[in-house]
């Protein structure tokens, strides 16, 4: 075949080499725009795997970068006077130049073509190219060209950077967060030779201009880092290798995606974006070069299992693309997907985080920015610095520790007049199986089974303050007597067998009344005796097939406050010890909130204040009514996933407005406002709702969402992103989900009920026997 590679960054040269390598035949060239043995930049990051892989498919080249590599274990941070410093990661650096120039001589050695100081207007320059591999970086040319068919999503990030180097050595991946008066900088840094590491500097916008930085060129911007982090770099200077820019050297990162990787061109070549043409991923994780090695690599061995590189291998170029797309398409993803979480972390940090967590917190939750290093992963990286860290976080939360601390999901929780045993709470799960509203020996079991699994806090479903706000016929309500007298008989069955806490939590259904049980037809209307519904607006929830609310007046809102305080009231005459208000989820008062569903003209729509105001009202009632020592907590849907919806901003507003009115907890869930959404899931995905919350308003919240192991728990809780994690599916497959968590990760000291107590060492010993046999 004939290849061309566009770009001589590390994807291009490497394929070629690999395709040379595979087929002495194969004519391939790189054509570079740069000088021969020139680059820019300063150190790139490898991982293990990929060094393993290039191990496998190039063990010349693998062999002198290796030679070539610093390694380190150590991450420290420079933060508010303090060094903290933890080990076991185990990173290895090479300085791009390096790299470029091993790929370069290793190209040149195996008849690769290198063609450089050439500036490649088109694919289609290259007529006779059986495949063109477009490996042009970021601001791909190519991909810019074809981009109806490549579809790429770019989105520019807001921060900005400057990427320099500096010839202090240091010894350990360091971060170093500055505050200055415009606010704070913080800068990534390591080696990558015996003299030189990379110092990239990174703040927000606003920051940036606030400090005159869109003025200054470039040795100005230089001597202002050198200004900030004097302390740091101790006298040396800051470098840079890219006199040749034009303008501001601090650069906002930008997102490349891309839904499709190749095509075949007018002129009969097909053509491949590889590396940072089909994909970035921030510095923040340090992918960029493990990307674009690993694009290569897999181009090459599918090549080598379909494309019969023995031969000429042309029939085989659409189907070979094909599968190196997919092949790629998850991997990159999931890269992505952890980039983008870290990305995120540094884009608010001086908002979110630096004010607001001491040193040790703000270490912790650092490490785990991307959510790919979790708390037991942490313990296998470094078990002293995190025992150490459990100490610190047990002892902050009043808990005396001799010798091991408790892990950060078994730490107390104190809130108003109510101390929680732990941090886990059995979500309001809707169970559909009441009768007339009345609770029955179903859900005293059900209950009562999850009070003694653990969990400090065991939530009912939502219990519908009248029949007419029921979601089903077998929803239960705070209504009638009947309910009462059954909600009493659970709730002192939990406080006489357990010592677990118990919650209520009341709501209304709205426009999402009159529906079916969910195992009859989730959502649909009654076959027959619906009921008239109300909403905010008049709404049809499933379009063309549900009723149609009718729109509230002042005084439907009077009689349905009235209901909503005589179910608080019904909840602390039972002796619930919380109590929540369900504001979420499109039901009456979430309607109220989102703008999707609250169409009104009155004071009551419109602005988010306005459409907050009736909301507010029932819950500065209901709180009134509520005893003054117990808890009571607020959901919310933090996004709904729609165009023109809630979003995680308006979901800060939110939660200040219920601060405000005596909220001592939000409770962040998101969606099923519209079934319009679309939203994105994945392991523990609403949690950065109740972390931003929690940091921005300034008030306690509950992470819900995927959240099925303790690994998940203790990373939410020991990096402060939430006070307290709502467990929902995982407590409907194990009652005992919290015991028999605590048995999988080693905690014995957890008391379990006195009844079970023989089969507390056995599965202790079970999972003892897993970890030995790993």
């Amino acid at each position: 075949m004939k290849i061309v590679c566009i770009g001589g960054g590390p994807a291009g040269l490497y394929f070629a080499l690999l395709m040379k390598q595979l087929n002495a035949a194969h004519d391939v060239t790189v054509v570079e725009r740069n000088k021969p043995y020139d680059t820019f930049g300063w150190g790139v990051v490898f991982s293990d795997a990929t060094m393993d892989n290039m191990r496998e498919w190039d063990p010349v080249t693998a062999a002198q970068i290796e030679e070539a590599f610093n390694h380190w274990d150590d991450i420290e941070l420079l933060f508010k006077g303090r060094r903290i410093r933890s080990g076991g990661h185990g990173f290895v650096g090479i300085g791009r130049k390096h790299l470029l120039n091993i790929l370069q001589a290793r190209c040149e050695q195996l008849g690769v073509k290198l063609v450089f100081e050439t500036e490649v207007q088109s694919d289609e320059d290259y007529v006779d190219a059986d495949l063109v591999i477009a490996s042009d970086g970021v601001n791909s040319r190519i991909r810019t060209k074809y981009a109806d068919t490549f579809r790429p999503d770019i989105v520019t990030r807001p921060n900005r950077f400057i990427w320099l180097g500096t010839n202090k050595v240091y010894e350990a991946f360091t971060f170093d967060f500055v505050r200055t008066e415009h606010g704070w900088f913080q800068a990534h840094i390591y080696k990558f030779d015996d003299k030189t590491s990379t110092f990239i500097v990174e703040t927000t916008e606003d920051t940036w201009k606030a400090s005159g930085l869109d003025q200054a060129d470039q040795q100005q911007s230089i001597d202002f880092c050198e200004r900030i982090f004097a302390d740091n770099l101790q006298g040396e200077k800051l470098m840079t290798n890219a006199r040749h820019l034009r303008g501001s050297a601090w650069i906002n990162f930008q997102r490349v995606v891309c839904e499709q990787w190749w095509l075949r061109n007018a002129k009969g070549s097909h053509v491949v974006l590889m590396g940072d043409a089909v994909h970035t991923a921030h510095f923040a994780i340090g992918s960029g070069t493990k990307l674009a090695i690993e694009d290569a690599i897999e181009l090459a061995r599918q090549f080598k299992l379909l494309g019969n590189v023995s031969g000429d291998g042309r029939e085989h170029i659409p189907e070979v693309l094909a599968a190196y797309q997919e092949a790629r398409r998850v991997e990159t993803l999931r890269i992505q997907n952890a980039a983008w979480n870290a990305m995120e972390w540094f884009e608010v940090c001086g908002q979110r985080y630096c004010d607001h967590l001491e040193p040790e917190q703000f270490m912790y939750s650092m490490l785990t920015r991307s959510q790919r290093i979790s708390h037991e992963n942490l313990r296998l990286r470094d078990a002293g610095w995190l025992g150490g860290y459990e100490q610190w976080l047990a002892q902050k939360n009043g808990v005396q520790v001799e010798g091991k601390a408790p892990p950060p999901m078994f730490l107390p929780y104190r809130l108003r007049g109510l101390t929680l045993k732990n941090r886990i709470v059995v979500s309001p799960m809707a169970q559909y199986s009441a009768v007339d509203g009345v609770p029955g020996d179903y859900h005293l079991v059900h209950l009562g089974a999850r009070a003694l699994g653990g969990a400090g806090l065991v939530f009912a479903e939502m219990a519908c303050v009248s029949p007419e706000g029921r979601i089903t016929p077998g929803c239960p309500g705070t209504y009638s007597e009947a309910q009462k007298a059954a909600w009493k008989r659970i709730a002192d069955w939990i406080h006489a067998h357990t010592d677990a806490k118990f919650a209520m939590q009341i709501g209304h259904a709205g426009a999402k009344a009159s529906t079916r049980v969910a195992w009859e037809g989730t959502d649909l209307p009654l076959e027959e005796g619906n009921w008239p519904i109300i909403s905010a607006s008049p709404q049809q929830y499933l379009e063309g097939v549900s009723q149609i609310s009718r729109q509230m007046t002042r005084a439907d809102m009077n009689e349905v406050k009235a209901q909503f305080v005589h179910g608080a009231q019904m909840a602390a005459d039972i002796g619930a010890d919380w109590l929540e208000l369900h504001c979420a989820h499109g039901y009456l008062l979430s309607a109220f909130i989102s703008p999707l569903t609250n169409h009104r003209d009155d004071e009551y729509g419109g602005s988010l204040e306005n459409r907050l105001r009736y909301p507010l009202e029932v819950f500065r009632a209901v709180r009134a009514a509520w005893p003054e020592d117990k808890p009571m907590s607020v959901r919310i849907s933090a996004h709904d996933w729609v165009p023109g919806g809630i979003t995680p901003d308006d979901a800060v507003q939110i939660a200040k407005a219920f601060k405000a009115a005596g909220a001592d907890l939000i409770d962040c869930s998101s969606g099923q406002v519209s079934k319009q959404e679309k939203p994105v899931y994945g392991r523990m995905f609403q949690t950065p709702f109740a972390d931003r919350v929690r940091q921005e308003a300034g008030i306690a919240t509950m992470a819900v969402g995927a959240i099925s192991e303790a690994d998940h728990a203790n990373s939410i809780i020991a990096a402060g992103r939430a006070d307290l994690c709502a467990v929902a599916r995982p407590h409907l497959a194990n009652p005992a989900w919290t015991l028999t968590e605590a048995a999988k990760i080693g905690y014995t000291p957890i008391v379990w009920p006195k009844q079970y107590f023989q089969g507390k060492r056995q599965m202790e010993t079970l999972f003892e026997r897993e970890k030995a046999l790993k």
